[in-house]
């Protein structure tokens, strides 16, 4: 499949999955109770506060509750980190393989298939990553990132809104927002 075919395909894709999480989060979302907690003061939350909340909401979503599993999920990450992603493929696969309802291992391998080009892959993990936990807001802002990349970037900017909702603070979804807002928005005459 040509580049402009798979990226068309990853287009197609990444917006009928958007359609999907347009919706209210609420009518979504089967939190648990300490995740509703954070999710609710991270909502309400100054920016030094909603750091140390969105770690706490990291911690909670990397833990699988197998030590294996988890171990897998920390050699993806290391070797995502070092710029291995064929590495960071392999751990994670088998990592979903084996535990298909952990969100965070689609989450992350979505992020290794990004940093390898290969969108459609990560949209189908973004896909299963977000029906798992529809209020992971870097697996969002992941969403809004391929929009971008793909050239969407009405899209994009819907998404970064979106994870803006769930994470006033988040920085990278700022700055996005900021860049696309000319754009999308127009420009003050």
């Amino acid at each position: 499949m040509g580049v402009k075919q798979h990226n068309l395909k990853g287009i197609v894709t990444a917006t009928a999955l958007f359609a999907v999480f347009c919706q209210p989060l609420a009518a979504q979302t089967a939190d648990t109770g300490d995740e509703k907690a954070l999710l609710s003061a991270l909502s309400d939350a100054d920016a030094a506060e909603a750091v140390q909340l969105e770690r706490q909401l990291q911690a909670l979503w990397s833990h699988s509750d197998s030590p294996a599993m988890d171990l897998l999920l920390k050699r993806g990450r290391e070797a995502l980190q070092e710029g291995d992603t064929q590495t960071a493929i392999e751990h994670l696969t088998a990592l979903t393989d084996h535990a298909p309802d952990f969100a965070e291992g689609w989450h992350l391998r979505a992020s290794a298939y990004y940093e390898a080009g290969l969108y459609g892959p990560a949209v189908a993990d973004l896909e299963r990553a977000l029906k798992l936990n529809p209020n992971n807001f870097q697996a969002i802002y992941g969403l809004g990132t391929i929009f971008e990349s793909l050239g969407d970037t009405r899209n994009a900017y819907r998404a970064y809104k979106l994870a803006q909702a769930i994470h006033p603070h988040y920085e990278s979804v700022t700055e996005a927002l900021e860049r696309l807002k000319p754009e999308v928005e127009g420009k003050p005459l």
